[in-house]
């Protein structure tokens, strides 16, 4: 009688191999099932949207439409969870007091979204953790203070006015519809890489950093898909997919600008084009970071540095020109505030296009106006951590420890129980009057806590600057033949660019 085939002794490694393979999956599905098992368990006392079972709530966070995450946030007051997948849960909360709770404690940055953030951008301090977060808040934290930000004023304003310059010339004395998103964003890009790193680029010019631009805008997309669907959040399928390539590419891109960066100082001081920093007016980012590694390069190498830089680059440039966008169109929509704005910027300024650092405190109706926007329309719409121990809310319900949370600033700003007639722009709401009575975490543009916006400052200085000098020489108003969308990034961007019609004043 013949020996079967698994008899022989060539095939039984593949026996065993196909065994030890069916063992795996039969494990892995076990330990999939458990875990959604104990997710259903830790989240059954917060009600949820209706739920596809496999998808989760995949479909409706990769819509564009931010009023259905409105809709949720009126019928499930403080948070619920949200599914992505079958065996992924995020917690989403935008209630004041649970976001309190939330962000006066140390938990560490979610690996959704800053791990898939990382190989474009590295370990800065947007994904960073623990001591290390510290080292580098402290390093940088000098270079954004008060006494630096002042000395970048006129660079704004010079980067601002050359903006200014190609709108006259494209609109002349007609009302004109233009595209300004692009404008705006290279405008940010160049304030960035004179006050961060002191790097005259000329970038509104002569195009060297578009495709740096486009990289950045379609990383942000890609990660925000990646985020939301489930399959992609394995390295391996997500690295090996059409979108994974793409992404690789994108990420080089980004690298080499930032690595030009960084070696265009380091030739300029190795051959003494640049005065010694200590003569310097102020020390930039870029300075302090080189001081770090060179008095140890052990405690700021080489690739804290590149990372630094990569996250002060975009972060510098792309919240920034997402913000003074969302305010102009804002003041385009509601022009009695624009004209408002543009007096009081009259009054402090006179018919004068130069601005100094005195003026902006005066500009109060402006900043409120400022405010009014990132409640409206918050560039930065979320964040998130992952427990590191369990948390208990004010109302006695608990998350246990490894759950990811997700303070969605858009649901918080919008949350009916929090603001009267959210979907109204009231800048009057952030008198001073009004602030005082408001909850402390209500307003949450720049997050709080230890973990707040360390770049807060400069983008209120930023975005004062840009609006007084863009009022004083032009009037906006919508055009409504393209009305406007969200696209889903990262950064809260217009999904077809933001077109808006210039009107230049008399006089100007």
């Amino acid at each position: 009688m013949e020996p079967s085939w698994l008899e022989t002794r060539s095939a039984r490694p593949l026996y065993l191999a196909f065994v030890f393979g069916l063992a795996l999956g039969l494990l892995q599905v076990i330990k999939l099932y458990l875990r959604r098992q104990r997710l259903l368990r830790d989240l059954r006392p917060f009600p949820a949207p209706p739920t596809h079972w496999f998808h989760g709530h995949q479909k409706l966070l990769q819509e564009d439409k931010m009023e259905k995450l409105e809709e949720i946030v009126e019928k499930y007051p403080c948070a619920f969870p949200c599914w992505v997948g079958p065996f992924q849960a995020f917690f989403f909360i935008y209630d004041p007091d649970y976001a309190q709770t939330f962000l006066n404690r140390t938990d560490p940055k979610s690996q959704y979204p800053y791990k898939f953030m990382t190989p474009c951008l590295g370990k800065g301090l947007l994904s960073l953790d623990g001591p290390k977060w510290f080292q580098h808040h402290r390093l940088l934290t000098p270079g954004l203070q008060s006494d630096i930000l002042k000395t970048y004023v006129k660079v704004m304003a010079h980067s601002v006015d050359t903006m200014l310059a190609k709108w006259e010339e494209i609109c002349g004395a007609q009302d004109t519809a233009v595209e300004v998103y692009r404008d705006i964003s290279l405008m940010a890009l160049d304030i960035i890489m004179q006050c961060a790193f002191s790097q005259e680029t000329n970038c509104q010019i002569n195009g060297t950093y578009d495709p740096y631009l486009k990289a950045t805008s379609e990383l942000s997309k890609i990660i925000f898909y990646r985020l939301y669907n489930f399959w992609h959040h394995h390295d391996l399928i997500f690295k090996f997919s059409p979108m994974g390539h793409r992404f690789q590419e994108l990420s080089k891109v980004l690298h080499q600008y930032t690595e030009n960066v960084i070696q265009d100082r380091k030739k300029s001081l190795k051959a003494g084009m640049e005065q010694d920093t200590t003569q310097k007016k102020y020390q930039d980012l870029l300075d302090i970071m080189l001081g770090a590694q060179a008095e140890s390069e052990d405690g700021f190498p080489d690739a804290d540095l590149q990372s630094e830089v990569s996250t002060f680059m975009l972060a510098g440039h792309d919240a920034s020109a997402a913000s003074l966008s969302w305010l102009l169109y804002c003041l385009a929509l509601h022009p009695e505030h624009q004209e408002r704005c543009r007096e009081e910027i009259r009054s402090t300024l006179g018919e004068g296009s130069s601005i100094h650092w005195d003026q902006l405190d005066e500009m109060s109706y402006t900043e409120m106006c400022i405010k009014e926007m990132f409640r409206l329309i918050p560039p930065v719409p979320s964040i998130s951590r992952e427990l590191s121990k369990p948390l208990t809310f004010p109302d006695g319900r608990s998350l246990p420890a490894g759950m990811n949370v997700v303070l969605s600033i858009w649901g918080l700003h919008h949350n009916p129980a929090v603001w009267n007639s959210p979907q109204v722009f009231d800048p009057l709401r952030f008198t001073k009057e009004n602030s005082d009575q408001r909850h402390p975490y209500a307003f949450l543009a720049f997050s709080a806590g230890p973990r707040n916006c360390i770049g807060q400052q400069l983008a209120m200085v930023e975005l004062k600057v840009a609006i007084a000098l863009i009022l004083l020489r032009f009037r906006v108003s919508p055009d409504l033949t393209r009305p406007l969308s969200f696209s889903n990034h990262t950064v809260l961007k217009p999904k077809d660019g933001m077109h808006l019609h210039l009107k230049k004043l008399s006089g100007c």
